[in-house]
């Protein structure tokens, strides 16, 4: 289950998670000033256990372009405004699974087709990035290779999240929450 970030005992959940992720994984730090949404994965015991962070892209303004050129790729250039970035996807470390996975890019697609937003963009750690290429199926491309950025290698990405949300039964970890207003997709098990 995933949750959007609404209060501010909710914000301080959410920061005291991702820091202390990028603590333990030697990242550095890097907070944010805009963002789009901001969402809690929520383990079965209630606790809040994972982050994602949607942030506005302005291409070559964002610091992310200084890792990858986005800026200049074919489907950015193409429509801007329905691209996005995700960031600070993080899992503590006792509750890293396949559920708060599934959970926190439920909660991107989700976000992606709330906002009409048709590609994200992110730097990935390899080992999360063969994760999602391969148990979970994620549709992306590479846009450059291997970089070390702040405390790890990274892949630059495009996530194509229209391809998902367009095509939910494709995906059985996808779940919406049971108030959502768009078409809801069930977990298959």
């Amino acid at each position: 289950m995933f949750k959007s970030v609404k209060s501010e005992w909710e914000l301080a959940v959410f920061n005291s998670i991702w820091v202390s992720v990028w603590e333990e994984k030697g990242y550095e730090l890097e907070h944010t000033a805009q963002v789009v949404e901001r969402y809690l994965a929520v383990a079965e015991d209630g606790q809040c256990v994972g982050t994602s962070e949607i942030k506005p892209y302005l291409p070559g303004l964002n610091e992310i372009d200084t890792v990858a050129p986005f800026q200049q790729h074919f489907k950015i250039t193409e429509d801007p405004t329905r691209v996005a970035e995700i960031d600070k996807i993080a899992v503590l470390q006792h509750y890293r699974g396949q559920q708060p996975i599934s959970d926190l890019l439920s909660s991107a697609v989700y976000c992606a087709e709330k906002y009409n937003f048709r590609y994200f963009i992110s730097l990935l750690e390899p080992v999360f990035y063969r994760a999602l290429r391969i148990t979970f199926r994620v549709p992306m491309e590479k846009v450059g290779g291997k970089t070390f950025y702040k405390g790890d290698d990274v892949i630059p990405v495009i996530f194509d999240m229209e391809s998902i949300y367009r095509n939910k039964e494709q995906y059985n970890w996808l779940v919406y929450p049971a108030a959502s207003p768009a078409r809801s997709a069930s977990r298959a098990m």
